[in-house]
C-alpha cells in the first residue's frame, strides 16, 4: 500500500489562515503537483506557480516545492503546495489532486509512511505529535530531542547490550559441561549488571518526560472539612469548588488544570474520606479511592487542629500512591504557630500563609525546573514507561537465572527484555498497535 498509492492531505491547521499547506506523497505526487501548478517541477526548488482546476481555471496562485524521494519527509516522492489559507480554497486543491490519481490520507499516515520507510523510527515518530501539542517552550523543546533521536539512541544502546550479552549466554548453552565461569560468565555478569542501572536511569529519566508530556495526576485527598475544596481554589487562582463548613459539602471528583514551570498538574478534588455517609457521599468516597488508584502525587490535606484524626481518616488508602505530601491546613485558626516540619507543608487556603513553600515543594515533587535546557530532557509516553518496566523486569530475572546458572531461562529472559525495548522504537511491533498510534496524528502528518 505504501509503495503504490500516492496520497493527499491539507497540512497546516484547520481553519482560515494566511498561508496554507497542501501534501502530496507517493509514486503519482511529482506528475499530479505538476499538473495542478501548470510547469515542470525541479527538485527543491520553490516557484511560483497558479493552481488549476480540471476546467482550467485558477483557483488560487501560490508556491509548489517538490522533494523527490528518498530524501523527503516520507522517503517517497513529495510535493507540497503552499497557497491562501482558505479551507475552501485548500479543500479544492485536495479535491483535484485525488481527481488526478491520489486518495485522502489517513491521520498519522505521512508520518506513518516515514516510519516504514525508516526516515524516523517509532519514538521518533510520535515525538511528531508531541512537538505539535506542546504547551510550551520546555516540552517543545523536550519533544524536539526525541524527534532528534535523544531518546532512541539510548533505548538503541541498552538493546544492543542486551543482544549482545544474550548471544554469549546462549553460546555457552552448547558447552553444558562446562560452568559458565569457564566461559565468562563474570564478564556477562558485569554487563548485566550495567545494562541494568543503564535501564533504571532510562527509566527514571523516561518518567519524567512521561510527566511532562501528560502532566502529574494529583488527587487532593483528607477527611471532609479539612480544607481541601478551598485548598483546590487557592491553587487555582479561582473559586473553582463549593466552599462551606459543613462536612461532606463535596460529593464528587472535580478537576482542576495549574502549570508549574512548563509542567501541568492535573488536581482532583474529593469527597472527604470518613466512616458512614450517605448513598451519595459513599459514592463520592468510592470516587475519591478510585482516583487514588492512578494518582502520580497525593496531596494529603488535614485541619491543623487535629492532625492524628485527619490521618486515621486516610491510613488506609495511600499505599499505592507514589508521591505524597502531607499539608497541614487552617493554621490560620492555631492559638500557636505550628512547629516546623520538613516532611509537611503548613498553609492557610483561606488568607494564603504557607502557599509560597507549597508551590515550591509541588515544583520540586513534579520536577518542574530539573533538567530544564539539558540536552538530555525528552518527552516520553506510558507506553514507553510500560516498556521500559518490562525490559528492567526481565533483566532482573536474567540476573536471578544466572546467579543459578539456568543459561536457557537467562537467555529468555534477555530476549524478551530486548523485545521490550524493540517496541519502543517499534524494531518489534504488533500491526494493530502502530496502527492506534498513528490514529492520534493529525490529517496531514
Amino acid at each position: 500500500m505504501h509503495n503504490t498509492q500516492t496520497i493527499a492531505a491539507i497540512a497546516t491547521a484547520a481553519g482560515a489562515g494566511g498561508v496554507g499547506i497542501v501534501r502530496l506523497s507517493g509514486p503519482l505526487a511529482l506528475q499530479i503537483g505538476q499538473q495542478m501548478a501548470g510547469r515542470n517541477l525541479q527538485a527543491r526548488r520553490t516557484l511560483h506557480v497558479r493552481f488549476r482546476d480540471e476546467h482550467g481555471q485558477t483557483v488560487d496562485d501560490g508556491l509548489a516545492i517538490a522533494f523527490p524521494g528518498p530524501n523527503s519527509f516520507t522517503g517517497e516522492d513529495v510535493v507540497e503546495l503552499q497557497a491562501h489559507g482558505s479551507p475552501v480554497v485548500l479543500q479544492a486543491l485536495v479535491d483535484r489532486a485525488c481527481t488526478l490519481g491520489a486518495r485522502r490520507a489517513r491521520p498519522g499516515e505521512f508520518s506513518e509512511r516515514a516510519f516504514h520507510n525508516g526516515k524516523l523510527d517509532l519514538a521518533q515518530a510520535e515525538a511528531i505529535a508531541d512537538l505539535i501539542a506542546a504547551s510550551d517552550t520546555r516540552a517543545a523543546r523536550a519533544a524536539r530531542r526525541s524527534l532528534d533521536g535523544v531518546f532512541s539512541q539510548r533505548v538503541d544502546a541498552i538493546g544492543a547490550a542486551l543482544l549482545a550479552l544474550r548471544v554469549h549466554v546462549e553460546a555457552a548453552i552448547d558447552f553444558a559441561d562446562e560452568s559458565i565461569d569457564t566461559l565468562g560468565g563474570e564478564q556477562v555478569r558485569r554487563g548485566l549488571t550495567a545494562a541494568r542501572t543503564q535501564l533504571a536511569q532510562l527509566l527514571a529519566d523516561a518518567e519524567r518526560g512521561r510527566k511532562l508530556r501528560d502532566g502529574l495526576h494529583t488527587v487532593i485527598v483528607g477527611p471532609p472539612n479539612a480544607g481541601k475544596s478551598s485548598l483546590l481554589n487557592a491553587l487555582a487562582g479561582r473559586d473553582r469548588a463549593i466552599v462551606t463548613d459543613v462536612a461532606g459539602t463535596t460529593r464528587d471528583t472535580l478537576h482542576e488544570t495549574i502549570r508549574l514551570d512548563g509542567l501541568e498538574l492535573h488536581l482532583v478534588d474529593t469527597a472527604g474520606l470518613r466512616e458512614g455517609g450517605d448513598a451519595i457521599e459513599r459514592e463520592g468516597m468510592r470516587r475519591a479511592r478510585d482516583e487514588l488508584q492512578r494518582a502520580d502525587l497525593a496531596l494529603i490535606v488535614v485541619d491543623a487542629r487535629d492532625i492524628a484524626a485527619g490521618r486515621d481518616a486516610v491510613a488506609d488508602v495511600l499505599d499505592d500512591v507514589p508521591q505524597q505530601l502531607w499539608i497541614h491546613n487552617k493554621i490560620d485558626l492555631l492559638s500557636t504557630p505550628p512547629a516546623h516540619d520538613p516532611q509537611v507543608v503548613a498553609v492557610s487556603a483561606a488568607n494564603g500563609q504557607g502557599l509560597a513553600e507549597l508551590h515550591q515543594r509541588l515544583r520540586q515533587l513534579a520536577g518542574a525546573g530539573q533538567g530544564e535546557g539539558s540536552e538530555g530532557e525528552f518527552s516520553a509516553r506510558a507506553r514507553h514507561v510500560d516498556a521500559l518496566q518490562r525490559a528492567a523486569a526481565h533483566a532482573d530475572q536474567a540476573d536471578v537465572q544466572l546467579a543459578y546458572e539456568q543459561l536457557e531461562l537467562a537467555a529468555e529472559e534477555l530476549r524478551l527484555a530486548h523485545d521490550a525495548l524493540g517496541e519502543i522504537t517499534g524494531r518489534i511491533s504488533a500491526d494493530e498497535m502502530l496502527g492506534h498510534i498513528f490514529s492520534t496524528f493529525c490529517i496531514g502528518k
